[in-house]
């Protein structure tokens, strides 16, 4: 049985746990036996300066975690080693990195699961994901998709006006 303080110290772990899923607009688990420090120092590196917070995690902590919040369907997922990134602003940026790595990675580090805003992803739907490009990359290219036309708008109608000068002239 364990003692009184080795069970505050895990329900502290939790209860921090539990809060930081629900500031959350994103979270990805994955499989990371197999990598090297050196591979997962740089890996950490990168998903801090993305803002995502990434731990090595107990899955009995992250399985008490995610049912307070509400996330049953990870449950049969949680065997093995698990890594848990969460980020509370931007909603790809974690399983765009950890795809990223996994495709890399040769099978020693695999995505398990997900959710963003709500929605429970498995495996294949966290992979679809980290396909998808960043939110400045995506505004970028709407930008860009919108100038194109209206700049050939303002070229038609400079040319009405050049044609209607050359016209009264």
């Amino acid at each position: 049985m364990p003692s009184e303080k080795v069970l505050q110290a895990k329900q502290a772990k939790v209860a921090a746990l539990t809060e930081q899923l629900k500031n959350a607009s994103a979270c990805v688990l994955v499989d990371y036996k197999g990598i090297t420090v050196a591979d997962d120092t740089k890996l950490r590196r990168e998903l801090r300066e993305a803002g995502v917070s990434y731990s090595v995690q107990k899955n009995t902590l992250i399985r008490l975690a995610m049912n307070a919040v509400g996330y049953d369907q990870f449950d049969s997922i949680l065997e093995g080693t698990t890594a848990i990134a969460t980020c509370e602003n931007d909603q790809t940026a974690a399983a765009r990195i950890l795809g990223e790595f996994a495709e890399k990675s040769n099978g020693q580090f695999s995505l398990k699961a997900g959710f963003v805003e709500g929605t429970f992803y498995d495996e294949a739907g966290v992979k679809a994901l980290s396909k998808i490009p960043s939110k400045d990359v995506l505004l970028a290219q709407l930008v860009g998709s919108l100038q194109g036309p209206m700049q050939k708008l303002a070229a038609t109608l400079q040319a009405l006006v050049d044609k209607k000068n050359e016209e009264a002239a």
